[in-house]
């Protein structure tokens, strides 16, 4: 049995599965019930506040700095994880960095306007309502394709990363890993 290092401090793991409720929540009571809707996307607007200060001053692997990478590295990572030689990532690959600011701003975005309907200035105007729910379905299929990455790694790299999201703990780097 290969030997495991903390990863993912109590604090990510708790903003990660509350935002999946908080979306949860939100999606499912759109239409049905509006106070619900509204309170789970303040929710997700807080856990959004809480995530951004964490990733700047949160341990190593919560750190922006540790998963953002330029452009350019990332389209190689792309092309090896096409090539199949990606080196596995102690902390988020490549990808999932991508995913991460993706997931976060298009949650911010609809966490926003969301909000915005709820005031005097933009109440009833269309744009503001056509682009939250433009956010809220690209979230969806935001969330698809993270669910989709994650089976993908765990199967490719031969680790159960919705268990290390719940433990906090990893397989510890290898020689050919990046820790």
């Amino acid at each position: 049995m290969r030997a495991t290092v903390k990863v993912w401090d109590p604090l990510v793991r708790l903003f990660h599965w509350s935002l999946v409720a908080s979306f949860a929540v939100a999606w499912l009571s759109a239409d049905e019930v509006k106070n619900l809707h509204e309170w789970a996307g303040y929710a997700a607007a807080a856990l959004i506040g809480f995530r951004l200060v964490w990733g700047v001053i949160g341990p190593r692997y919560a750190r922006f700095t540790q998963f953002i990478r330029s452009p350019g590295y990332t389209l190689g990572y792309f092309r090896d994880l096409l090539a199949g030689r990606e080196a596995r990532f102690v902390g988020h690959n490549p990808l999932g960095g991508l995913m991460i600011a993706g997931l976060l701003l298009t949650m911010g975005t609809t966490a926003l306007t969301g909000w915005m309907q709820t005031t005097d200035t933009y109440w009833g105007i269309e744009w503001v309502k056509e682009l939250h729910e433009t956010c809220a379905n690209a979230m969806l299929a935001l969330v698809v394709l993270h669910v989709g990455g994650v089976v993908f790694s765990s199967v490719r790299h031969g680790e159960n990363l919705v268990r290390s999201m719940l433990t906090g703990r990893k397989a510890a780097a290898g020689a050919e890993d990046v820790a």
